[in-house]
């Protein structure tokens, strides 16, 4: 079976993630979780967000519990069912700790873009 070309220095791409954890260093509020209150956010349910983005209901359930434990607050309001069904809705510290990664996200991407193409031109000095 033949081997891949290898890459060239202007083929390799670099990547990162940001995640928050607690002093003790243990759980992590991560960009799955991040994209868990995007969804119950857009759809009204931990379920349909879950399903969103291919996870268990019961991860999801112990994402967003893991979070509130290391953030100290919590992050859905929760409404049982009834002849609709339930529903949850984020708290608004919920929506300012959203809006607030978002821009985090966004300022990284463009600083990091930034660095790695100072890193690719040095690469290709000769």
């Amino acid at each position: 079976m033949d081997k891949p070309p290898r890459p060239t220095k202007t083929e390799v791409f670099l990547n990162y993630k940001i995640w928050l954890s607690g002093l003790t260093g243990h759980g992590q509020v991560n960009a799955e979780t991040f994209g868990l209150l995007e969804g119950i956010k857009r759809f009204g349910t931990l379920k349909a967000a879950a399903d969103n983005i291919a996870m268990s209901y019961r991860k999801a359930w112990g994402a967003v519990t893991e979070a509130e434990e290391i953030l100290g607050y919590p992050l859905l309001d929760k409404h049982r069912g009834g002849k609709d069904g339930g529903n949850s809705s984020l708290t608004p510290a919920a929506i300012k700790l959203l809006e607030a990664y978002q821009a985090l996200q966004q300022q990284f991407d463009e600083r990091v873009e930034a660095a790695y193409a100072d890193f690719i031109s040095k690469l290709n000095k000769t």
